[in-house]
């Protein structure tokens, strides 16, 4: 299936600007649509008319200059997702929304593809391994919000046969421009200030986002797909903080001892931290506590569907080649 034209929605963040690139190097002649609340409009300028960036706030009814339809697919990565760090309406006046506008978009210019991220958090808390067939639990407002606006996605694709949607939840995506989980990690690896909190084994699914924006996009175009995908976007399997982190260490060249602090001193260091605000590692009690919960997501059926094209290693590098192989940004 080929599209003619794309719509990015949060196209000014991490995942929407890796997406862009990964478009302009697939689709040349397409026309691509950055819709964000940050888009500076200006910019469209400089594109010579290929991209068009356009001030959006999805918590609002969209409208947008354009002509669009069938050859137009949508990208929504519109949301609220650091967590914690917003306030719990936050997260359902965004995510929520923002998925009843862009599917009220979608039905008012005739457009039948739409791929939208969700996340792992729609699963819950728990250590047990979790595949698409797990029933989902979500305990935290961004997880219930991630949830629900699946189901919105999901009834906008039931309305007409000739609708596409599809569903991937990541787990931990990393790649240049996080500023997230794994850049905290980096971080701390350099500066020997991290440690492995209570436990070793913690599994964390991840994905680079370059394979992310590929596999997005793969699903989008697959004419053999299901009229409904949905994929956990992670390694199968999982690794562990610990494969994590010593392969981040061989991939840029780091060599370092880390500490095993256990869980009690750990949370009083955190507390400290905390108070002395986060020593510029974002540190606090509630981000331990989520490192020693596993995020056990099973990424089998992802890769047996659409393989990875990087291994943890090779990201790793890429993404530290990226990064004119200085450090982790």
């Amino acid at each position: 299936m080929q599209f003619n034209q794309f719509i990015i929605f949060g196209g000014c963040g991490f995942i929407g600007t890796h997406t862009a690139n990964l478009l302009r190097e697939k689709h040349p002649n397409a026309k691509i649509y950055i819709a964000d609340l940050l888009a500076d409009e200006s910019k469209s300028a400089e594109t010579n008319g290929t991209i068009d960036y356009q001030r959006v706030d999805v918590r609002n009814s969209i409208e947008m200059s354009g002509e669009f339809g069938k050859d137009t697919l949508i990208f929504n990565f519109a949301a609220i997702h650091r967590t914690p760090g917003h306030p719990d309406h936050a997260y359902f006046e965004t995510n929520i929304r923002g998925a009843e506008n862009v599917c009220d978009f979608a039905r008012k210019h005739g457009i039948e593809n739409i791929v939208f991220t969700s996340s792992i958090a729609p699963y819950g808390a728990a250590e047990d391994l979790k595949s698409e067939d797990t029933l989902p639990t979500p305990n935290t407002p961004y997880g219930i919000s991630k949830l629900v606006a699946e189901k919105i996605h999901r009834e906008w694709a039931a309305e007409n046969e000739t609708r596409r949607l599809s569903i991937v939840r990541p787990g931990i995506v990393f790649g240049t421009g996080e500023h997230g989980n794994m850049t905290r990690l980096y971080k701390g690896l350099k500066s020997h200030k991290f440690a492995y909190a209570g436990r070793k084994d913690t599994i964390k699914a991840c994905i680079y986002v370059k394979d992310l924006a590929r596999v997005m996009l793969a699903m989008a175009e697959n004419e053999q797909a299901d009229k409904i995908q949905l994929h956990n976007c992670c390694y199968y399997p999982s690794f562990t903080i610990e494969q994590i982190a010593n392969t981040m260490l061989k991939a840029t060249g780091l060599k370092r001892h880390i500490p095993y602090i256990p869980k009690k001193p750990m949370m009083v260091a955190a507390t400290a931290c905390g108070l002395l605000g986060g020593l510029g590692l974002g540190i606090c009690p509630a981000r331990v506590k989520k490192l020693m919960v596993s995020t056990n997501i099973n990424g089998k059926k992802l890769s047996e569907n659409y393989p990875l094209s990087y291994t943890l290693e090779e990201a790793f590098r890429d993404w530290y080649k990226d990064c004119g192989e200085k450090e982790l940004v």
